[in-house]
């Protein structure tokens, strides 16, 4: 059995200072600008899906989102955005393996701004997946918390670029309910899920 999901998994692939010492800067809530804002599209080539600890990994070829950014300013950071569907295409030759999206609409969030290079860093919240391996049994899902709790990935986003970038560090999620995936999983494993999105319409974003 190892033999054989290992095979997959190679041709997938092979997935102290307290409140009183904050600045002002720190302290005043920051607003957004968004334009055009509204209905978008996200669309990614080679998105990656893995167990950080086992080093164990799942390569979709493609994937794609789709949702709103609120429009206008003085906009607050936190959901300014909405991703209401999600779908992967991860084919192999010799296995059929899925990549669902669950928990939806997931939220994104805005935290920081540089003015110098015109990036947005920030998070999508409430994200959960179920990830399986139909001819080997292998299942398992991933999610926050708990495996039925969304957990959270960074993102930043360029306005030079048009590109939503997921990151491989600074998220929250894990590997849960791990079934017959002969060690490549492990429940409770950190996850990290990684991909860079074009955005249509192009948007720009900006915080003062």
């Amino acid at each position: 059995m190892r033999s054989a999901v290992t095979a997959v998994a190679l041709t997938v692939a092979v997935l102290a200072t307290g409140p009183a010492a904050a600045s002002p800067a720190a302290a005043t809530a920051r607003t957004w600008t968004v334009r055009p804002g509204g209905a978008v599209t996200a669309t990614a080539g080679t998105t990656t899906l893995k167990d950080t600890k086992t080093s164990s990994f799942l390569t979709c070829q493609s994937s794609k989102m789709s949702g709103t950014l609120k429009p206008g300013s003085g906009l607050p950071g936190t959901g300014i955005g909405s991703v209401t569907a999600a779908s992967y295409r991860c084919t192999s030759p010799i296995a059929a393996y899925r990549l669902m999206p669950g928990g939806l609409p997931w939220r994104l969030n805005l935290t920081s701004y540089d003015t110098r290079t015109g990036v947005s860093h920030g998070t999508i919240s409430g994200v959960r997946l179920a990830f399986s391996v139909v001819e080997f049994e292998c299942s398992a899902v991933i999610g926050g918390a708990s495996a039925t709790s969304g957990g959270q990935v960074a993102v930043s986003y360029g306005n030079k670029t048009g590109v939503l970038k997921i990151l491989a560090t600074g998220g929250t999620l894990h590997w849960y309910r791990v079934h017959k995936c002969d060690g490549l999983l492990a429940d409770g494993d950190p996850a990290s899920l990684t991909a860079g999105y074009a955005i249509t319409p192009r948007q720009v974003i900006t915080s003062p």
